[in-house]
């Protein structure tokens, strides 16, 4: 009799793709309620460079790219803004941006002379030495600004709050191929984080995610959106995902292909906490933003 075939397990192999890729955070994409006020805001007191900016009048929204770099090398903000909405509800979930700054001290002054909202002064974190204040947008989204002497990489994380940080680890390192770069357990404010990220903390941007203890679900809003993180074959990485999603739960909310009228290949999907990722072509990408030009 002969022996029955054994079922073919890709899993293994796909598993190891996310690590082989090159893999980049893109932006972050947020609404905004008057587009010019957040440029104003962004360029005049963080010191960002508007990047690019579209309006598409026959969808609705306009669009900018915001950030300390080109965005062929940078993590950037993508803001958007939808005609006739002036307001969005940011939610319990969202955390904050964080951009580093070799003197926390005069970027905030700065920032107050400007206008700028301040929730949190300048000084030493509670039980550390790191310097870090925290600034108001007028959408009412946070940044923490952090003391760093220099970093190739300012705009350098974004804070989401998960119900089980052990099940987003996992998802975050299966289905993105990233690594966990810091975690911190602070049992006497009752929360941990971990840094996720593709390179050590202090040279990338990180996704930064929070577990307060004993709270399992966050409101989302309307606000925030997604990152965008790019790699060279959206099939093969949608294929990863899907195996993490079906370990750890999650969604994919567009299967892999072009955008129309882009031809930028993309796929996305959200987590087991509903957070939203969009994984985009790396060629395609380089290619949207040369025809940008």
């Amino acid at each position: 009799m002969a022996e029955a075939s054994a079922p073919a397990v890709p899993s293994t192999e796909l598993l190891e793709w996310p690590k082989k890729d090159k893999r980049r955070m893109l932006h972050a994409v947020y609404r905004v309620g008057d587009l010019e006020r957040t440029i104003k805001f962004y360029t005049e007191c963080f010191g960002m460079k508007l990047l690019r900016q579209r309006d598409i009048p026959e969808e609705k929204y306009s669009n900018a790219f915001l950030g300390f770099g080109p965005e062929e090398s940078h993590f950037v903000v993508e803001l958007t803004y939808n005609y006739g909405v002036d307001k969005y509800d940011i939610g319990t979930g969202f955390g904050h941006f964080a951009i580093a700054t070799p003197d926390v001290y005069k970027l905030v002054e700065e920032i107050k002379a400007k206008g700028g909202t301040v929730t949190r002064e300048p000084g030493p974190v509670k039980g550390g030495s790191s310097v870090i204040a925290f600034v108001k947008d007028p959408d009412g989204y946070l940044f923490e600004i952090i003391q760093r002497e220099s970093t190739p990489e300012p705009l350098c994380q974004v804070m989401l709050r998960v119900g089980d940080l052990e099940r987003a680890i996992k998802f975050y390192e299966k289905a993105l191929g990233m690594q966990v770069v810091k975690k911190v357990d602070r049992p006497e404010h009752k929360y941990t984080i971990a840094m996720m990220g593709y390179a050590p903390e202090k040279e990338t941007t990180v996704i930064e995610l929070t577990y307060n203890y004993g709270v399992t679900e966050y409101t989302k809003g309307n606000a925030y959106a997604q990152i965008a993180i790019g790699t060279d074959d959206v099939y093969k990485s949608a294929k990863v995902v899907n195996l993490a999603i079906q370990e750890l739960g999650g969604k994919i909310t567009r299967q892999p292909g072009s955008i129309p009228g882009l031809n930028t290949k993309i796929t996305s999907f959200l987590d087991p906490d509903g957070w939203k990722t969009v994984l985009v072509d790396n060629k395609d990408f380089l290619k949207e933003l040369e025809s940008s030009k």
